[in-house]
């Protein structure tokens, strides 16, 4: 028997796949989400919701308030596009050039305000609840400038929940895991100084390039002799930008590194490791190497009770066999912050689907799966339902 919330959010899914298709041919980067962020205020508004917008610059945050209940629950969405070109043949690709919804963040402030507008229409709860729609997901720290902002201290939460949708994970199906699910992230930038010159004439020279060359082959001893193999590390170098011509020996150089780790001391140990690293092998070859913490993000963990919460509603709403326990995922998530400050709630992830050819995020060819906008809406409607009685 279809549960009546999913029948009741049934009726309007074609208006809510016609919405999700319009914010992704509108894709806006971080903190640059105006149009999306002015059409989700326009939406909570009609519904009812008192709305504070400017959180974060592009933020917003809708509140409803039914009886006297004390409770206060929280759900998040974000709603920031990537800098990337899109390519998936869809009729309703992203019309701007260089920018398009590869994660989809369309999807997610889509199925929030699915379940915004049947829950100001039902009004089946006693409570607070606050919609949080957050940019700048994809920069990794939307969500620490919503918390430096106040959003806890203005819009207070019991619990707070988050969601994603995930490729290659069965349709529908609800991933939980307590404790760390996913991991930290750090952007390290390390500038090598040593002495330029003409490339035929070393010995009158300090070789940068040559010195982050060995930097970068010192870095990858850290996972594999500073850190226990029971805990996952990575120490990624991604970029090392060092001149244009081939004659000429460069005094500068730059590399720029990303980290992940599950664990907050073995973050702590990575990073400092790096540092000694980076200083020690340029001293080597009296040359010098500076290093700055571009950004970094939390380890996101998950408060087990939370997750116990979503576990119940979710078998309540689709049956036992509607939630697997998943691994934990070394890609980052900004949504950390939040639950760093506010550690009772949780995060998940809604299968959207195994077949073989659906892409993964962030590739060109992703397109969010419209068939899982009802049951993200369901179960966040079920969640505040629930938790709000």
């Amino acid at each position: 028997m279809t549960h009546p919330i999913v029948e009741a959010l049934q009726r309007n899914e074609a208006q809510f796949i016609e919405l999700r298709r319009h914010f992704h041919q509108h894709p806006e980067i971080g903190f640059e989400e105006q149009q999306t962020s002015q059409r989700v205020a326009e939406l909570l508004q009609q519904w009812g919701y008192d709305v504070h917008r400017g959180m974060a610059k592009t933020g917003v945050v809708g509140t409803l308030k039914v009886g006297n209940g004390s409770k206060r629950l929280g759900l998040r969405a974000d709603m920031d596009a990537l800098p990337m070109q899109e390519d998936s043949g869809k009729a309703w690709s992203s019309t701007v050039a260089g920018k398009f919804h590869g994660c989809g963040h369309d999807g997610h402030t889509t199925t929030l305000l699915y379940a915004a507008e049947y829950l100001a229409r039902t009004r089946n709860f006693n409570g607070t609840l606050h919609l949080i729609f957050q940019p700048a997901e994809e920069l990794l720290y939307g969500g620490r400038v919503m918390v430096e902002d106040g959003l806890f201290d203005t819009f207070p939460c019991d619990h707070i929940f988050g969601l994603h949708n995930m490729p290659g994970q069965k349709l529908g199906k609800i991933g939980l895991r307590d404790g760390a699910m996913m991991a930290s992230s750090d952007t390290l930038h390390i500038e090598v100084n040593g002495v330029g010159g003409h490339g035929a004439l070393p010995e009158h020279t300090v070789d940068a390039t040559l010195v982050a060359c060995h930097i970068t082959l010192a870095l990858q001893s850290i996972v594999s002799r500073n850190i226990t193999p029971f805990e996952p590390a990575v120490v990624t170098v991604g970029s090392i930008q060092a001149g244009h011509a081939p004659n000429i020996i460069n005094e500068k150089v730059l590399m720029k590194l990303t980290v992940r780790t599950l664990n907050e001391k073995v973050r702590q140990t990575v990073l400092q490791r790096i540092h000694d690293i980076a200083v020690a092998q340029a001293e080597s070859f009296n040359a010098t190497a500076t290093i700055r913490h571009i950004n970094g993000s939390p380890v996101l963990t998950n408060n087990p009770a939370a997750n116990e919460m979503v576990r119940t509603v979710a078998q309540d709403l689709f049956g036992q066999d509607a939630v697997a326990t998943v691994g934990a995922f070394m890609g980052s998530e900004d949504f950390a912050f939040m639950l760093e400050k506010n550690p009772d709630g949780c995060y998940f992830t809604i299968g959207a689907g195994d077949e073989a050819d659906r892409c993964m995020v962030h590739n060109p060819g992703y397109d969010f799966n419209d068939k899982i906008l009802l049951t993200g809406a369901a179960l966040w409607s079920a969640l505040t339902e629930h938790y709000l009685r």
